[in-house]
């Protein structure tokens, strides 16, 4: 068996990353003096498979040097259900602490290249972050909150074109006046849900000055492939313009 020399890499990563042994320690629930002896001793090999699942690098590269840098294993959940992780985000590694939740993003692509029709899939090289209280104080499952991002003024002036949204896939049922996420035949789309008589929905925009309402039976429904992904629990806007600031 090759000897473990991964003390200098683990330093290095650890600077790379700007954490602190203190701040490393912490996460592995170990004393800070531990840590910094793995800077000359190497990384124990009880701990080699954690500690490079944190870093996001592989375990053989950390523990040789030899073979490929890059792990595919970029999550470590802990025993209370936090969720860890290191990514390497043009050569900068992030820490996602334990009181955030990382959301997937999705997304609305064509089907095929060429193709005019689309669908919904997820996003591997985005995320967000929110806080767990906001998810916890709305009784949303973690697993179920996903991320996506308004396209158009349909919503405006309440959802801006380019916004971030945060939607609770645990909550399809319709609410009648609530925000919904919903795949139309490939669409991603936001809007007013209300439901209707005879299973029918009626799609309502916030600007309906230039986007009239839809309404939709439920022949159409079906025939159009219409589903509701979820509930939209939050969104973020930025500011298109900064004010001139006068007398300057």
């Amino acid at each position: 068996m090759k000897k473990n020399t991964s003390g200098p890499r683990f330093r290095m990563l650890l600077e790379e990353a700007n954490i602190t042994t203190t701040g490393f320690a912490e996460f592995l629930d170990t004393a800070p003096q531990n840590v910094h002896n793995w800077y000359t001793r190497g990384v124990p090999a009880h701990c080699m498979e954690e500690v490079a699942r944190k870093l996001s690098v592989s375990s053989a590269w950390l523990r040789t040097g030899e073979g490929s840098k890059d792990s595919q294993h970029l999550r470590l959940p802990d025993d209370t259900g936090n969720t860890f992780d290191a990514q390497t985000i043009r050569g900068v590694y992030t820490v996602i602490e334990p009181s955030d939740v990382e959301l997937a993003f999705y997304k609305e692509v064509v089907t095929a290249p060429g193709s005019s029709s689309t669908h919904v899939i997820i996003d591997s090289e985005q995320t967000i972050r929110l806080p767990r209280s906001h998810l916890d104080a709305l009784e949303i499952n973690h697993a179920d909150a996903i991320c996506a991002l308004m396209s158009g003024n349909s919503m405006a002036e309440r959802i801006e074109d380019g916004s971030t949204l945060a939607i609770d896939r645990g909550l399809t049922q319709i609410i009648d006046g609530e925000i919904y996420a919903i795949e139309h035949d490939g669409m991603l789309r936001i809007k007013y849900l209300h439901r209707l008589p005879g299973n029918a929905l009626r799609l309502r925009s916030h600007n309906r000055a230039e986007y009239p309402d839809e309404i939709f039976r439920a022949a159409q429904i079906e025939e159009q492939n219409i589903r509701v992904l979820g509930w939209v629990f939050w969104w973020s806007t930025l500011n298109k313009r900064r004010p001139p600031v006068p007398f300057l």
